[in-house]
């Protein structure tokens, strides 16, 4: 079985309100619950389809009215994410999680997410046609050859790409009321960003964009309620790469002990004592994998309301009233406008920077592939039909 430390929280009461007693602020409801303590679910309001419909002013001020928001919340609106090293077995471990707490798994970020467009078109085949600036970088890759002059581009694209799911998880949890499982986050990023630079693969002016990216957008999210750290040592981790036996891994120039070392270490010297500070933390010893189960009765132990205004450990996810919470919510709905803020402008790191006629010969390649011309759904060359009568689109597309 596998062993376990978690970070506990102090207890803390409501907040008085002046010549009236102790008043509690809005919070989701307290205990996480596995499927079989759940029982039967509370009548809520039907999920708002937040991947066809645009969410408005009209919209947000109805939900005020009627309390929509809250009133679909339950013990399990929570924001749960899993991490932990290369190898460590956290895909199965939260899918499996994510089932028994009846939450919605969203699966590790790769840069398929960026180069598969909407209509399933991988746009790396067309690396024949672009400057060597702009062709695809991804983790195959940066296996092969980690000193790229594009790693930085890499690595900067998947904080974009995390950050671009974790808003998504964060919509969805606020459109249905349905918790979230993330396979790593957009606040564990970093890590790999900083074992690159220890190794030399990335930039001193590489690595300061990319906090400057962090300062300008984290401040936009919420953080996990509940992070679950899967520990595995780097001579595990080796054994484990070795056994799934992926070419580009085995044979990978990047994957040295050193930098697997510094992996572990920035995990546990740097965020899990910081995020320990924003949300509940579970360590569990993953060398022999380990039980969902018991994982899940350890979670049910924990009480996500013993906290205050004041204190820092689940402060994002307290609000005084349903303005508040809609509030919230309306940024997660607005994605595109989320989205600009990754928009730095930072022009001093030459192998994060391209020429005009680079880009230019990349934008009329890239924008000419099959289904990027239009927004999904307006394509008839990929065959998309009722064009002109369509009332639905994807709006979480930022395409």
């Amino acid at each position: 079985m596998s062993g376990v430390f978690r970070i506990g929280v102090r207890l803390v009461k409501g907040t008085p309100g002046a010549g009236s007693p102790a008043t509690p602020l809005f919070i989701a409801a307290r205990n996480i619950s596995g499927k079989t303590l759940r029982g039967s679910k509370l009548s809520k309001p039907k999920p708002f389809p937040y991947l066809e419909k645009q969410y408005t002013a009209w919209n947000a001020c109805m939900d005020v009215l009627r309390k929509n928001t809250t009133s679909r919340f339950d013990e399990n609106t929570k924001v749960v994410v899993v991490d932990g090293p290369i190898a460590a077995g956290k895909s199965a471990f939260a899918k499996e999680l994510a089932a028994e707490l009846e939450m919605k798994y969203f699966p590790e970020v790769t840069m398929d997410n960026y180069y598969i467009n909407p209509y399933g078109y991988d746009m790396r085949q067309l690396d024949a046609k672009l400057p060597a600036t702009m062709q695809s970088f991804d983790v195959t890759k940066f296996h092969q050859n980690p000193t790229h002059r594009n790693v930085a581009s890499f690595q900067v694209r998947m904080l974009v790409e995390r950050f671009s799911q974790y808003a998504d998880a964060l919509a969805h949890l606020f459109s249905t009321g349905e918790g979230v499982v993330l396979d790593r986050s957009v606040y564990s990023d970093f890590v790999f960003l900083e074992a690159m630079f220890r190794n030399g693969y990335v930039s001193k002016g590489a690595r300061s964009v990319y906090y400057d990216l962090v300062k300008n957008t984290f401040c936009d999210l919420m953080k996990p309620h509940l992070v679950i750290y899967l520990d595995v040592p780097v001579d595990v981790v080796k054994q484990r790469i070795k056994k799934r036996a992926n070419p580009a891994e085995v044979s990978s120039k990047a994957l040295t002990d050193q930098y697997l070392k510094d992996i572990e270490t920035i995990y546990k010297q740097q965020y899990l004592k910081d995020i320990s500070t924003h949300a509940e933390l579970l360590i569990y010893d993953w060398s022999d994998y380990g039980e969902t189960e018991v994982v899940v009765e350890d979670i049910e132990r924990i009480d996500f309301d013993r906290f205050d205004k004041d204190d820092p450990k689940m402060r994002d996810w307290v609000m005084e009233n349903e303005e508040d919470w809609t509030e919230a919510r309306c940024r997660y709905m607005n994605k595109p406008d989320l989205m600009n803020s990754l928009n730095v402008p930072r022009f001093d790191v030459p192998e994060l920077t391209v020429s005009p006629d680079d880009f230019k010969a990349w934008y009329d390649v890239w924008y000419s592939a099959p289904g990027m011309q239009f927004r999904k759904g307006y394509n008839e060359e990929c065959g998309d039909t009722g064009i002109l009568t369509k009332m639905k689109a994807d709006f979480r597309n930022t395409l």
